[in-house]
């Protein structure tokens, strides 16, 4: 057997990959570095995991910390311990991903050095959070075709062209309006409000709510 030794081998963190709507766009929330490594370079909000503190409560916390939400869906994604990840020493990254409703961005605290941009549009990020981002998109899109994940960014009420629009944000391509319309209908979990909503001089269309807010139901 070989020498025992009190070496620490690696530490863990949590990063959060925060996604909303903003002007019809999936966005997701970043935070300017202010230190090397990668000073001036944007991250995900993320940090050390405590000693007595489970994964998923020090995910709840960068998210809180970081946002100010709380109570919305967050889903662990993967586990990313790429050796030269972290040019300070080894440090291995647990991933989630959570979902925050338009209607709850008041309580975003946003400030210079936190913003949120498009995720097709991202600046130079630190560490390997890129990667992280795009696997936290690629998770949202595979999962629109079996649950119905997409209502998790969506305001109490609203219309069957917005949810297209997150569906088509989120997949990078354009979706039939007449097919992607059958399909929803078809799953029934949702129910019109008796509300209509009217942009500019087209016709009013009718509001929309979940029928079970904050659960994501999953298709057979």
């Amino acid at each position: 057997m070989g020498q025992e030794t009190d070496r620490v081998l690696a530490e863990v963190s949590t990063d959060v990959v925060i996604f909303t709507m903003r002007e019809d766009r999936l966005c997701v929330l970043l935070v300017r570095r202010a230190r090397d490594p990668f000073a001036g370079c944007w991250s995900l909000p993320g940090g050390m995991v405590g000693l007595d503190e489970a994964l998923d409560a020090a995910a709840r916390r960068m998210l809180a910390s970081k946002t100010g939400v709380t109570g919305v869906y967050l889903e662990q994604l993967f586990t990313f311990g790429g050796i030269a990840r972290d040019p300070r020493g080894r440090v291995i990254s647990v991933a989630y991903y959570a979902l925050v409703p338009p209607d709850r961005m008041p309580s975003v605290r946003v400030a210079p050095d936190v913003a949120w941009h498009d995720v097709w549009k991202l600046p130079t990020l630190a560490f390997d959070h890129a990667d992280i981002i795009a696997m936290a998109r690629q998770r949202l899109a595979a999962k629109l075709e079996y649950s119905t994940i997409a209502l998790q960014l969506m305001p109490e009420k609203f219309t069957l062209s917005d949810l297209q629009t997150v569906y088509e944000h989120i997949l990078g391509e354009p979706l039939d309006k007449r097919n992607f319309r059958k399909r929803l209908h078809s799953l029934g979990c949702l129910e019109p409000t008796g509300e209509h909503h009217r942009a500019g001089r087209h016709r009013p269309a009718r509001l929309f709510r979940m029928k079970s807010p904050g659960r994501v139901e999953f298709i057979k």
